[in-house]
């Protein structure tokens, strides 16, 4: 992998983890349309690292507050939104402790189901700015916006492990669940960020202790590994800021195009292929 091929790689990675447009999907269609291995344990740890380090930065504020209350050991707000988010990894832990193989299998499907799932993550955003809108114009048939409680976090917990499909955007799929359950837009987009924060260092943690990655057997430089993670970091910041202020002011739909346009092209790649 080269330099260049790591900065966008880390720029494909940091945007689509964050924009409801699925970046396993856009991973394996980088892949077909370019002819660029992405599938490179050492370089899959590095741009999740910068990932996670991105969504750090950009709810620092919050994580501190949240680590504040939590060790005061009181059942206060903070102690709850924390087991709130333990709550909603209960199903994700689940998939990844006993269907792993079943997901790496599904994952090398290609890009037919990629397409699938682009669709359905079309339509999904589709319906997640239809509810946003309707709370932006405060006529929720769901009743009043809410605050994530647990029953919502478990739901968006399994919400996020069907996810793990490719082509199927985590934040959009988690996102539109949250708003169909009646969360206030802007508290589902923080929890659906926070959420993935544990689950995303726990795969990369089980990554380094298989002992299969390997930096000097990866075939990837030292630079282009910290060109990866420096675009994924940048790229994964900037997305974040920019996806609650989408949810907040409901402009969903032209994700929800891109999607479309983007499981058209996979159709057409998979026929021709």
């Amino acid at each position: 992998m080269t330099e260049l091929q790591a900065v966008v790689l880390g720029l494909v990675q940091g945007l689509t983890e964050f924009l409801p447009v699925s970046s396993s999907g856009h991973l394996t269609l980088v892949k077909e349309l370019f002819g660029v291995n992405a599938d490179n344990l050492s370089f899959e740890v590095v741009v999740h690292a910068a990932t996670v380090l991105s969504t750090i930065v950009a709810f620092r504020k919050d994580i501190v507050d949240l680590l504040k209350g939590f060790f005061k050991f009181e059942y206060n707000s903070q102690m709850q939104y924390i087991l709130k988010i333990g709550v909603s990894m209960i199903p994700i832990f689940i998939v990844g402790v006993f269907f792993k193989d079943v997901v790496t299998e599904i994952f090398g499907a290609g890009l037919l189901i990629v397409g699938c799932m682009l669709v359905v993550t079309a339509l999904l955003l589709t319906l997640a700015e239809f509810l946003s809108t309707r709370q932006l114009s405060r006529k929720v048939s769901l009743g009043t916006p809410k605050e994530v409680g647990y029953k919502d976090a478990f739901v968006m917990g399994l919400a996020q492990s069907v996810a793990v499909l490719p082509g199927l955007s985590r934040s959009g799929t988690t996102i539109a669940t949250g708003l169909m359950l009646g969360v206030d837009k802007k508290s589902v987009a923080k929890f659906s960020f926070l959420m993935v924060l544990v689950p995303i260092l726990g795969e990369a943690f089980l990554e380094l202790v298989s002992g299969e990655m390997s930096v000097a057997s990866s075939g990837i430089s030292t630079s282009a590994l910290l060109l990866g993670f420096v675009s994924a970091f940048v790229s994964g910041y900037l997305a974040c800021r920019w996806m609650i202020a989408i949810v907040q002011k409901a402009k969903l739909r032209y994700f929800s195009i891109y999607c479309l346009c983007a499981a058209i092209l996979c159709f057409v790649l998979n026929y021709l292929s």
